[in-house]
């Protein structure tokens, strides 16, 4: 057991629940599409945590602070990825159709969709023949549903890609894992140790979150509150992508 395991476990969780990308990530998806998405992209967090805590063990992390073009193009890359979720989500909340007008679309298309016998015509006129089934509604038009959800593997994905391609992460477990390692202990079993240690805490965290934010999102299920949630979460991402792109601190 590391001697300094219990200063260690307190920054640990204060660092956990610190908000920042991954956590405004999970709070969208969850409360977009309930418990089961919020902790599928903190799986994918934590798989991100636990690349970088690696790194750090294995001195891997040492060339990326030891580089500024490697960590200025991990910084740069990282924002993009940022800004395209942003934009994607800005493009669903601008996207989605509202909830009245998929009710009305839904009357037309099964108004359309009754057989011309059915409808009363004048006595003796002819009725035009038949013209088949209406055409299948084109998803993200007027007539179709709102774009697909996010599958559990691209909120996985989004997760992992968030804490991956953070260079801050990276020198955080660089710098932070070090400082907890006593003099008379063995370097590189008890840093694995701490990093194991941190995964574990990741791991719990969003679990217990992912399933705390389940009964809320339940009340956020309407178009209107979705809508609304993709504006502000694709916003918030925009902005914390220009921040880290103009960020020239390491």
């Amino acid at each position: 057991m590391p001697e300094l395991l219990f200063p260690f476990l307190g920054v640990v969780a204060l660092l956990t629940v610190t908000p920042g990308p991954d956590m405004l990530l999970v709070v969208r998806n969850g409360l977009s599409a309930g418990s089961r998405a919020a902790w599928l992209t903190g799986l994918g967090c934590c798989l991100g945590i636990s690349v970088h805590a690696t790194a750090a063990v294995l001195g891997l992390s040492a060339i990326l602070a030891a580089s500024a073009t490697a960590y200025t193009v991990v910084k740069l890359v990282g924002a993009a990825y940022l800004a395209y979720l942003g934009i994607r989500m800005l493009i669903s909340a601008i996207m989605s159709v509202d909830p009245a007008a998929e009710a009305e679309a839904g009357i037309a298309s099964a108004a359309a969709a009754l057989p011309e016998a059915a409808v009363p015509g004048p006595a003796g006129a002819a009725r035009p023949a038949a013209a088949g089934p209406a055409p299948a509604a084109t998803p993200g038009t007027a007539d179709g549903a709102r774009s697909a959800p996010l599958t559990g593997g691209a909120m996985f994905r989004q997760g992992l890609f968030t804490n991956l391609l953070n260079p801050k992460i990276a020198l955080l477990f660089l710098t932070l894992l070090p400082q907890f390692v006593a003099h008379d202990e063995p370097r590189l079993r008890t840093t694995a140790t701490l990093a194991v240690i941190f995964l574990a805490i990741a791991v719990v965290w969003w679990r217990t979150f992912s399933l705390a934010i389940g009964p809320i999102s339940r009340v956020l299920r309407g178009g209107t509150a979705r809508r609304v949630l993709d504006g502000l979460a694709g916003s918030a991402l925009l902005a914390i992508s220009a921040a880290v792109a103009l960020d020239g601190d390491r």
